[in-house]
């Protein structure tokens, strides 16, 4: 079994700490699509914009990405960072690995494209391959160290500022047309998984209309979020996607440099 896939595994077995409360929502992104592709501008990423979408909602339910320190203490940041799970190539095979896109809550979904263009042309020879070359082969190959790798990221605030606390996974733009996809909890305190789009019968005023309805998946841990904004925060998810006023209305929040 390979390095990477070792650690994967670890960061799996490490999300049992978490208790999942889970939400399978279908999204109308008809509007949405239409304008992420305007003749007038270049084409736009729909996993950016669902991250600038996710970041402005979760800045205003923050609750959602928190998490307990060593102490027990729940942790709750001030800027949302998503960490956003991008293919690049290897000399072998394409690997998964972390992109952490910083200021979620206040970047447009234009900026968030190209991070994450720019993103899946890094090598294994990037930032994260490196790491991963240098010192993922030792914490594979001691009992126990993976283990306590992923105990210290999940406890310590100064490594959470550094790997985020919210993640995405887009496995739509893989397996093509609708459908939910579930993922194992892992250290984060908020999961989206974005699934597939197909055109699909929605009732729209008084009429049903064919739309095209976006799958996604919402994972928050029960440990530190109770029901009730658990399910203030979906609505504030749904209502914002769905309306696309971050592709009309330039809507920005706050970041650290204007803090």
């Amino acid at each position: 079994m390979d390095t990477a896939r070792r650690i994967m595994i670890a960061g799996l077995r490490a999300g049992r700490r978490i208790a999942p409360m889970t939400a399978l929502l279908e999204l109308d992104v008809t509007d949405v699509r239409a304008l992420l592709r305007a003749p007038d501008r270049k084409p736009l990423s729909i996993t950016a914009y669902l991250v600038a979408c996710l970041g402005r909602t979760v800045a205003q339910n923050p609750e959602v990405q928190g998490y307990r320190d060593w102490r027990g203490r729940i942790v709750v940041h001030e800027f949302v960072d998503v960490t956003v799970l991008v293919e690049v190539p290897t000399a072998d095979r394409p690997i998964a690995f972390p992109r952490v896109l910083r200021d979620a809550q206040s970047r447009s979904v234009a900026d968030l494209t190209a991070e994450l263009e720019a993103a899946k042309r890094e090598s294994f020879a990037g930032a994260p391959g490196r790491l991963l070359h240098r010192w993922g082969h030792v914490v594979a190959a001691v009992p126990g160290a993976s283990w306590l790798m992923y105990v210290v990221m999940a406890r310590s605030v100064r490594i959470r500022q550094s790997i985020g606390t919210v993640a995405v996974t887009n496995v739509g733009m893989f397996g093509g047309g609708g459908g939910l996809a579930m993922s194992p909890p892992t250290l984060m305190s908020l999961e989206m998984v974005v699934g597939g789009i197909s055109r699909r019968p929605r009732v729209v005023g008084d009429r049903i209309e064919p739309r095209d309805v976006i799958d996604l998946t919402v994972t928050i841990d029960h440990v530190v979020v109770d029901g009730a904004p658990a399910a203030r925060f979906i609505a504030d998810l749904r209502e914002l996607v769905e309306s696309a006023a971050l592709l009309t209305s330039g809507t920005a929040g706050v970041s650290r440099e204007s803090s």
